[in-house]
């Protein structure tokens, strides 16, 4: 997208750069209530030699060999302890050297890890020989979103709509691991793939949940991460300077603008997952040919909110690849955003789940939709960018969130409003 695109355009669903990153807006501050500053300093980080262009680029230095793939001890220790005392079992039979973990990826707000019995261990009862743990991110971590997540988590697993629950604990939980595969960026813009994704998306729309039924989340987020981003002080030269270039723009005015675009933007509220990503979709070991091979995980973010925000966070995901395992440990190709006739498939087999539209109604609509999508894609370029600023402070997990931001906020303008990636 060239920075001379305008709001119009944008509606017509063209392409636009989604955010190059993954949180909840439950939780201000890292788990017991650190200041950012202090998060950061707690784990610091030495400087490294220049970039090639004169710019400190000290991240991309420190992680030229590719992603660590070790898990470190305490990591380790802390995992086999809370297999043991949830699983129960064989797990209590087993010692921590035998004790199976390897990091999985995929995640870019939590740190995700399968933790397994040894081969030759049997399972004695109903506890499972693999689950997956996830351990929260800072940015997560806080009693308020803990519950509110674990109820849902809880809720949709009763429903069979997500993976079974097995324990949980305030730095994270314990779920059953499913014989999967994660899908592909590319994959989302397959015709089956796309259509299977908004017919879940829809049925999630039409779920009935015991949470606050007011649309608070998005803004209520953007608010809250609006006011830590003015608050935060980096202490690595290279995210001093990318931070400093960063707030020459006028957020709070960005803000605004796309706050009055928004409301003068229909969007029924439904319970949203909010996060409706490649890696957050499961296929089911075994039901690649069935029209039912596809699970929608992770509901971290899930609360009721704008339609709009779901369709045209989704279809920023289109851009992105987190699976690239060299700094800065993702892919971005702008020109794979959906065009217009990849937009209408998605929204007509949206449609065609809810059910209900009268034929006469059906381009209208359709038109609408398509609007609505597009510009709530602006919001999720905002959210996501100020969260990526977030997690560039406090986050331990690898990925350059602050890489070339602002080189990518000036091409990725649209009539001012602010587009993070």
């Amino acid at each position: 997208m060239n920075s001379g695109q305008n709001v119009e355009r944008v509606s017509d669903g063209a392409g636009s750069a989604g955010r190059c990153v993954e949180d909840d807006a439950h939780s201000d501050r890292p788990a017991g209530g650190e200041s950012l500053m202090v998060a950061e300093e707690r784990h610091p980080r030495s400087a490294s030699p220049r970039g090639v262009n004169g710019d400190d680029d000290s991240e991309a230095e420190s992680h030229q060999d590719g992603r660590n793939v070790a898990v470190d001890p305490d990591t380790r220790r802390r995992a086999f302890s809370w297999c043991r005392d949830f699983l129960s079992g064989s797990w209590k039979a087993i010692s921590v050297n035998d004790f199976q973990i390897k990091i999985v990826s995929g995640g870019l707000s939590n740190l995700l890890y399968m933790c397994s019995l040894p081969d030759d261990v049997e399972p004695t009862g109903v506890e499972p020989r693999r689950v997956l743990l996830r351990i929260y991110g800072a940015i997560l971590q806080g009693v308020d979103s803990i519950v509110l997540e674990s109820v849902m988590f809880a809720i949709l697993a009763e429903r069979e709509l997500g993976p079974r629950l097995y324990g949980i604990f305030p730095e994270g939980r314990l779920e059953q691991y499913l014989p999967s595969d994660r899908l592909r960026t590319e994959q989302l813009g397959f015709p089956e793939i796309s259509a299977e994704i908004a017919s879940k998306m829809a049925r999630f729309h039409g779920m009935e949940m015991p949470f606050n039924k007011e649309p608070k989340w998005l803004f209520g987020t953007i608010d809250r991460y609006m006011e830590q981003v003015k608050t935060i002080k980096f202490v690595r030269e290279a995210h001093i300077k990318k931070f400093n270039k960063l707030i020459k723009y006028d957020l709070p005015a960005e803000l605004e603008n796309l706050r009055s675009l928004l409301t003068a933007t229909p969007s029924p509220v439904v319970f949203c997952h909010n996060d409706v990503q490649e890696g957050n979709i499961l296929m089911l070991d075994g039901r690649e040919n069935s029209s039912d091979k596809l699970m929608l995980i992770d509901f971290e973010y899930s609360s009721y909110n704008y339609r709009g925000f779901d369709f045209g966070n989704h279809f920023c995901e289109w851009i992105y690849d987190y699976t690239y395992d060299q700094w800065p440990f993702y892919k971005a190709k702008v020109e794979n955003y959906p065009n217009r006739q990849q937009q209408l498939h998605f929204i007509r087999h949206y449609l065609s789940e809810r059910r209900g539209v009268a034929p006469a109604d059906q381009a209208r609509i359709e038109e609408d939709m398509i609007t609505e999508a597009n510009r709530f894609a602006l919001a999720s370029h905002f959210l996501w960018g100020l969260w990526s600023i977030i997690q560039a402070k406090i986050s331990k997990i690898e990925f350059g969130y602050m890489v070339n931001t602002h080189k990518q906020i000036k091409n990725l303008t649209i009539s001012h409003f602010l587009i993070l990636v």
